[in-house]
This record gives C-alpha cells, structure tokens and sequence, in this order.
C-alpha cells in the first residue's frame, strides 16, 4: 500500500475540519478545477493508451467475458438482494454506497500492476482493464438506475447522466488516444508526473464530496463499528469475487496467465471512475461522502490483498 490510501485519510479529516473551502461554486471555485483536472485525467489516460497493446490479445474472448461478466454482473448481484433491508433507515446511504461499488468498471494501473507482479497475461490485463473503464460509462449508471439514485430526480435521469460521462469521461479519452501517435511517447516518459497529477485530482475530489457530507451532518451515525463492518464486508466481499472468478477459469482451464489476470481485472474496483461517477450520479444529494466510503475502504482493502496474492502468485512461478 502506498502513500495515496493515508494521504485519502489526511483529506477526509481535512474536510471534517475545514468543509467551508468547498461550499463556493462558480468559474473560480475548488469544484470547477475539479472538473477541468477529471477531464485532463481521462485525456491523459487516452495519451497513453497504446491500440496496438490492446489488439494483442483481442482474440482471447473467455478470459474478456469472464472479466467483464464478474465486474458489471457478479458484483452487483451478490450485493443488491440486501437492498431490501438496508435501503431505508440509519444505513442507507451505505447500502448505496456499496451498491455503487459492485457497480463500478475495475482499475487499470493497479490490475496492470498486479497481473505483472503474479506473472500473468498483461496484454489481456490491458485490454480489460481499458475496456472495463469505457463499459461503466453504461453499465455502471444502468445499474444505478434499478434503485433510482440519481439524486431526487430518480432514475428517469440515465440519459443525461450518462451523456455527461461520455463528456468528461469517453470524448478525453477518445481525444488523448488520437493523439497517442504524437504525443504518446511523451507521455510514457512522464508516467509518474500524471499519476501524482490523478491522485492529486481524486484527493481534490474527494475533499468536495465529504466536505459536503460533513457540511451536511451526514456523518452522525457513522462510527467507528459501522468502519470495522465495512472493513469486514469488503474482505468477504473481495474473496467471494475471487474465489469465484478463480474457479471458473479452473473449469474453463484458462492457462496460469490466464487465470492470474481473470481474477485480479475481476476482483478490483476503480476509485478514479468512482469519484467522478460520484460526483455526476447523486449530483443532487448531500451525501456523496458517505456514499463514497465503502469504495474508499474497498479501494484500500484490495490494494493490500492484491499486494500479498500477486507475491505469492510470483513465489510459485519462480
């Protein structure tokens, strides 16, 4: 685990402290350089991205269904049928939020990374990571919409809210991959600038959301048993994901590649996606704080297990 899961920590007692900053909305206000850095970061995620990196591994449709099947169906499936008990009362802005994150495409950098540390097939982390990001412009406010949370208006907004994704999410990265044959290699040689430029981005972001929820007093009845069950709830929900996904890639008798790179794409979840999803989804509530707190613990949890897996997967390859 890095520096950027304590430096999301700092941020949230920042804004318990000092919420104030982000009330002001405007041309000059912390939530306009909010947007413009969203929009710069899928730009440069385009910069970066490679087509002929994708094609590699284009043909290898078992791995790519199994994938994209355990992030936008298995996930939400093994949480919505708690809808029901949750979804009214003390805790249901958390159901939300954690609805919201079985909902999400996964990561890119960080599955990348773990396929790479386990020996596994890196072309098809790759191409499912890439194609999960662009998926969930679709498929994470569809989900959404099944419980009706875009903010007061209710799910009647799908159009809009996913016409919005596609301009500040799809149309920069669209305009970055174009330019990947210019500017690409550009961008490869800065990889460490524009990932301290992302985490910047998603702290200044996730500042905005929990001064508002603190703003708000929306935090009350969030104590620390309700972080230690949200703690616990991840983990087993990260494992069944995974054990799940590994099993079938047994049955399929995907290759150990294969497999390492099924369960890691599968099992993760994006912050970056979830932090801008957030902010556009529940635009009208109060509360994207608190629905953002399962992902951030999620988020945080999987970095670790990833982390010891991916080294274990290493110690038997060798």
């Amino acid at each position: 685990m890095d520096k950027f899961v304590p430096a999301l920590l700092l941020v949230i007692v920042i804004a318990s402290i000092i919420p104030e900053p982000a009330q002001p909305r405007g041309l000059l206000s912390l939530h306009t350089v909010g947007d413009i850095g969203i929009t710069l970061i899928f730009f440069f995620y385009g910069l970066k991205l490679n087509l002929g990196s994708l094609k590699q591994d284009l043909g290898n449709w078992h791995l790519h269904i199994l994938v994209q099947g355990a992030v936008f169906i298995l996930f939400p499936l093994l949480v919505y049928p708690f809808y029901k008990v949750f979804h009214e009362g003390p805790f249901s802005l958390l159901w939300l939020g954690a609805f919201f994150l079985a909902a999400l495409p996964s990561t890119v950098s960080s599955s990348v990374v773990m396929v790479s540390i386990a020996r596994g097939n890196i072309p098809g982390a790759i191409f499912n990571a890439s194609v999960s990001s662009m998926a969930g412009i679709f498929f994470t406010p569809m989900w959404m919409g099944l419980v009706g949370s875009y903010g007061s208006a209710g799910a009647s907004e799908f159009g809009p809210v996913v016409l919005k994704l596609i301009l500040q999410v799809l149309v920069p990265v669209l305009v970055g991959l174009s330019l990947n044959r210019y500017f690409g290699r550009w961008a490869q040689r800065r990889m460490r600038f524009l990932r301290l430029f992302d985490q910047s981005i998603i702290l200044l972001t996730v500042y905005l959301c929990f001064a508002e929820s603190f703003m708000n007093k929306l935090f009350s009845g969030t104590g620390v048993s309700e972080i230690i069950m949200m703690v616990l709830l991840s983990g087993i929900l990260f494992f069944i994901v995974f054990g799940i996904v590994y099993f079938i890639a047994g049955r399929l008798h995907f290759s150990r590649e294969d497999k390492i790179t099924a369960v890691f794409c599968g099992s993760k979840k994006s912050l970056i996606h979830g932090t801008v999803m957030a902010a556009i989804i529940f635009k009208d509530m109060g509360g994207v704080g608190v629905i953002l707190l399962p992902l951030m613990v999620y988020h945080a949890l999987q970095l670790v297990l990833s982390g010891i897996i991916a080294n274990k997967f290493a110690v038997t390859a060798k």
